[in-house]
């Protein structure tokens, strides 16, 4: 088919737009070097973007964040820079556009890639959308970072907790994504305990209405006051201690959370050494343990 020149219309029409100093254009990037960045603007001159204009970020590296083909807005410096070139700055309208993008993320809450480039004190540095971000040590993990060092120069998968464009303050966070992610992992965890698994735990904490039991690998129940121990308690702390280790059986297992009972574990545990049979040391006899001589003495805490 023949082309004509409804074809060129748009490239025409470019062409002999205006183009001003302070106007945020896009352009295509078709040469990059450690020094700078040549954008086509399909316009008559290209634009160049000297590396301290396309980024503050320290340790930023044209030739590795940037490649041919990438599209890019930038805000228009010069019209002329003395070799007939526009000279642009990416710097200047990432300041206009990336406060939106921040925006944006803040309100979607989405999760966001950051690399730690500085550590300052309380915390450290991050850059969103090129604009300098804190990241406080409360906020790094899911408990408070004493050594924010390890951090330095390691991805961390952060959120958009606080953006104040006047300001210039942003504030991320990992601890909330962190947190869910442990969350996920527990409930994966559980679902895979079957009702009527018996194991050990270790009591974590005490409630009024009953105990928490941790079981290791990030798994803790609750026991129920009335599932402790047969006899009426008006408080748990009246047989148990923080720290005391327990058999427990899984009764149920709801939403993401274990029900469990030393009770039912005691029983299993004594039914099982009540039918046991145990050869005497000093007699070939043969005699059963009793149930009531195996408890006569142990105590829950």
């Amino acid at each position: 088919m023949a082309e004509s020149m409804k074809d060129y219309e748009s490239e025409l029409e470019a062409s002999f737009k205006k183009i001003e100093e302070g106007d945020i254009i896009t352009g295509t990037v078709i040469n990059v070097d450690e020094k700078e960045v040549v954008v086509d603007l399909k316009y008559y001159t290209e634009g160049i973007i000297p590396a301290e204009e396309y980024s503050r970020e320290p340790g930023f590296s044209l030739k590795e964040e940037v490649n041919v083909g990438d599209e890019i807005s930038a805000t228009v410096i010069k019209t002329d820079d003395g070799n007939g070139n526009i000279l642009l700055s990416r710097v200047e309208a990432n300041d206009v556009l990336a406060w939106d993008k921040i925006k944006e993320l803040k309100e979607s809450q989405d999760a966001i890639d950051v690399t730690v480039k500085g550590i300052v004190n309380g915390g450290v540095i991050a850059y969103v959308e090129g604009i300098r971000g804190f990241i406080p040590a409360s906020k790094l993990d899911l408990n408070y970072v004493e050594d924010t060092n390890d951090y330095l120069n390691k991805p961390v998968k952060v959120q958009v907790i606080d953006a104040d464009k006047e300001k210039n303050r942003l504030i991320l966070s990992a601890k909330e994504l962190l947190r869910e992610k442990a969350e996920e992992e527990k409930k994966n965890k559980i679902s895979n305990v079957q009702v009527g698994f018996v194991t050990e735990g270790v009591v974590e904490s005490l409630q009024p209405y009953g105990a928490f039991v941790d079981l290791g690998n990030g798994i803790s129940g609750l026991v129920h006051i009335s599932q402790i121990c047969e006899k009426r308690i008006r408080k748990p702390s009246e047989v148990l201690n923080v720290g005391d280790k327990v058999k427990v059986k899984v009764i149920a297992v709801k939403d993401g959370k274990l029900s469990l009972s030393i009770k039912e574990a005691q029983d299993m545990m004594a039914k099982e050494i009540e039918e046991e049979v145990v050869e005497l040391p000093d007699s070939k006899e043969q005699a059963t343990t009793s149930l009531g001589s195996l408890f006569a003495n142990i105590k829950l805490n």
